[in-house]
């Protein structure tokens, strides 16, 4: 079997309503560049990355365009050889942002290819830990919504069968930002998993003291308190807090992870499959934390992620955020208690619809 050709297809899903952020502005929308790579026997392998609210998606849709040439003819039971062509050809650009973005893009269409290949998910394609994933609702219960409304959406988790989930924080009033964790803890009882995430907006002050205050909250960890390059100012926070403290997710490649490790910036590591440039980056990334003995979760991207952490024996959360649902077929189902079910289907068990992108084509 050989590869013949990569095709792209650019699709916009809005994000409804607008989530206010504090580095991104109003998230609007995520835009993909789904990609696909035909072979000559029929199969083809799909992934995708995406931008927020459109910016720059043409320059990492170009991006990936540029690499067609590195996988045309490949053999995808050879596809280890493509991050070792791409270390090289990417020297020169450099291994972070923008080319390890279009990597990711091609690395995760080749990987649901093998799979598809081999008749197997990727999950038992690299000798599954488990077949189900402990997993948090991630897409709610943000800045912008009132204590009411808070309680509310976070009983709604509870009913559609999730056992944790995910809030936010930010910089200023402590008191107030403690008192609306505080009431989502309320909402959901002592037995649920609860997240809280400032989005790098602290200090290294202003994270300690918060952080001090939310302990009594039982917080399954506190995510990304300072500005992701300060792995220093992490470990300070780490060290001062009984609470794990998550992040990674702003990271590329393994190289940033053990860096993080390194320094002991956090308790809980969760790589993102993009900025990783994709699954052979992401499982080198899952087996350093494992060398560390920091669990994994992940960012981002279930449809994919899902059967990476079921394949990583430190695997840990999987983050559940609705953006690219619409263009699935299939939907990320859970058990009874509240982990994602590792899907029997082959390649990552998940199939972009041909219907739904060209209904958000762009």
């Amino acid at each position: 079997m050989k590869i013949t050709r990569l095709r792209t297809q650019v699709v916009h899903l809005p994000i409804e309503p607008a989530i206010p952020t504090a580095i991104l502005g109003s998230i609007r929308s995520a835009d993909c560049v789904l990609t696909f790579l035909d072979t000559d026997e029929g199969l083809t392998g799909e992934g995708l990355v995406f931008s927020i609210n459109n910016r720059r998606l043409s320059v990492i849709h170009d991006m990936i365009r540029q690499l067609e040439d590195l996988v045309v003819g490949l053999d995808p039971r050879l596809g280890g050889t493509l991050n070792t062509t791409a270390w090289k050809d990417l020297n020169f650009l450099g291994y972070e942002g923008v080319s390890i973005v279009g990597l990711a893009a091609v690395d995760n269409a080749l990987w649901d290819l093998r799979g598809k290949a081999a008749g197997m998910n990727v999950a038992h394609l690299i000798g599954a830990c488990r077949s189900a994933v402990p997993t948090y609702a991630s897409g709610g219960l943000w800045l912008g919504s009132s204590i009411d409304a808070l309680q509310k959406q976070a009983r709604g988790f509870v009913e559609r069968g999730f056992r944790a989930m995910k809030t936010r924080v930010g910089p200023t009033d402590p008191e107030g930002m403690v008192a609306r964790v505080a009431a989502v803890r309320e909402a959901i009882g002592p037995g649920v998993g609860l997240m809280v995430d400032a989005n790098q907006q602290m200090s290294v002050k202003q994270a300690i003291r918060i952080g001090r205050m939310m302990e009594p909250l039982n917080l399954t960890w506190f995510e990304e308190p300072v500005i992701c390059h300060n792995h220093e100012g992490e470990a300070e926070i780490r060290a001062a807090l009984d609470t794990p403290i998550a992040s990674g997710e702003t990271v590329y490649t393994h190289r940033g992870i053990l860096a993080m490790l390194q320094a002991g910036s956090c308790d809980v590591m969760m790589p993102d499959l993009q900025r990783m440039g994709g699954p052979t980056e992401f499982l080198k990334a899952g087996h350093l934390c494992e060398a560390f003995h920091i669990p994994c979760s992940a960012h981002l991207f279930p449809e994919m992620s899902l059967a990476l952490l079921a394949g990583l024996p430190g695997g840990s959360y999987l983050e559940y955020m609705p953006w690219f649902e619409a263009i699935y077929r299939e939907r990320i189902e859970l058990d009874g208690n509240g982990h994602a079910i590792v899907p029997d289907r082959p390649g990552w068990g998940f199939s972009f619809d041909p219907d739904a992108v060209r209904h958000y084509a762009g």
